[in-house]
């Protein structure tokens, strides 16, 4: 179904996995633009569709019951040897509506969520999430247990962007409409939502965001954890810290050994 010249239902899908539209693309200026109607158009599709019985396979044999239930158009997408995606068997799966470029590697098992844009040559580990909507650009290393979350509502709002050649290293978790610049390295561990702080060791600065306007890290950044104290008397007697976050270096040759993808595991 198609609404003039916007997509709804399956055509919509299907346009999004073939990665000729997506829910935020670069605005050619360094920034990016948020597509709304993409969005409004998915939620659309949840209101409207039935749950449904579905499965690994189309029919199960002998009548047994199929072991998902699921809104009847976000069904489990199959590829093909054309589409360059290499899948390694163990539990994962990619939800319709989800776009992965050529060479993407995914190791089970991860979930790759509708609306999500996967570009060439990134590696998923395993226990990783991509979710609903958001960017992550090509050679990107989206290390094990990280989470980069969905942003389907507002539909204005920004979703969580990774841009080409960042590096997410494991257990970090990235929400909320955060962007990571262009070959940036997010170290183990680090959490960053919209308004987490970030402290600019290297350019003397605080990094913060809003819940409109999203934290930034800027391209080629090495963010690693780091704490700060917490506010007040009481919080101080008792020495307690907050979480935030460092950028410690800019990404220079011994970083990027340091997280180089294993070409031979591809």
């Amino acid at each position: 179904m198609v609404d003039g010249d916007r997509p709804r239902g399956a055509a919509l899908l299907d346009a999004l996995e073939r990665g000729e539209l997506r829910v935020a693309s670069p605005d050619g200026a360094g920034g990016w633009t948020v597509h709304a109607w993409i969005k409004l158009a998915i939620l659309e599709l949840f209101r409207e569709s039935e749950v449904c019985a579905m499965g690994l396979e189309s029919e199960w044999p002998g009548g047994a019951a199929a072991p998902f239930r699921d809104k009847s158009p976000l069904r489990v997408r199959r590829f093909t040897e054309a589409d360059g995606v290499r899948i390694v068997p163990g539990g994962s799966a990619v939800r319709r509506g989800a776009h992965l470029g050529r060479g993407v590697v995914c190791m089970p098992p991860m979930y790759v969520n509708v609306g999500a844009f996967v570009g060439e040559r990134t590696m998923i580990d395993s226990h990783a999430l991509i979710g609903s909507c958001a960017q992550v650009g090509s050679d990107v290393h989206v290390s094990a247990g990280a989470q980069i979350g969905g942003v389907l509502e507002p539909p204005a709002a920004r979703p969580v962007i990774v841009e080409d050649g960042a590096f997410v290293g494991g257990n970090v978790g990235l929400y909320e409409g955060v962007s990571v610049g262009r070959e940036a390295v997010i170290a183990a561990g680090v959490v960053l939502s919209a308004t987490t702080p970030v402290f600019d060791l290297v350019g003397e600065r605080t990094l913060r965001g809003t819940r409109e306007h999203p934290l930034a890290i800027p391209a080629r950044s090495v963010v690693v954890p780091g704490t700060r104290p917490a506010r007040g008397g009481w919080a101080e007697g008792e020495g307690l810290q907050q979480a935030c976050g460092l950028i410690v270096k800019r990404r220079d040759a011994g970083t990027a050994a340091a997280t180089a993808l294993e070409n031979a595991l591809r």
